[in-house]
């Protein structure tokens, strides 16, 4: 039974981390603001989600030519999905690329759908709870 709940669970848990971890990123970008070469970062959450969730695509390990060669690492994010730049929508003359209000629709954005997992979890605990004590 505890196993059926966890897996019941485990996609909003995942999708809350990754909207929290998107979250940060999204401050980041408004922090730096003013950070002359700063450039704007995000993650295509729905990538990110898929990969969290084990069903993306997997990718193919880093060929070495010699026996003393390191193994690389590729930079990843939140669900191993890598950061992505955003394209640049209005250019500066210190080349940063954080567009304010882009940032802060998509911060915006976020949290309302974060909140909306939040609130939609606790109507399926509660609902559970109503089963369970009949």
């Amino acid at each position: 039974m505890v196993g059926q709940l966890d897996s019941y669970l485990r996609f909003h848990q995942t999708a809350l981390t990754l909207r929290a971890q998107r979250q940060d990123l999204l401050a980041s970008n408004i922090a730096n603001a003013d950070t002359p070469q700063y450039q704007a970062r995000d993650i295509d959450f729905a990538a990110a989600l898929n990969g969290a969730l084990g069903k993306g695509t997997a990718r193919p390990a880093l060929v070495t030519t010699a026996a003393s060669h390191q193994q690389g690492q590729a930079a990843t994010g939140p669900g191993g999905a890598p950061p992505l730049y955003r394209a640049v929508l209005q250019g500066s003359i210190d080349g940063n690329t954080v567009d304010m209000d882009a940032e802060r629709s998509q911060f915006t954005d976020n949290a309302i759908r974060y909140e909306a997992s939040v609130m939609f979890v606790t109507s399926q605990i509660k609902g559970l709870l109503a089963a369970i004590q009949g």
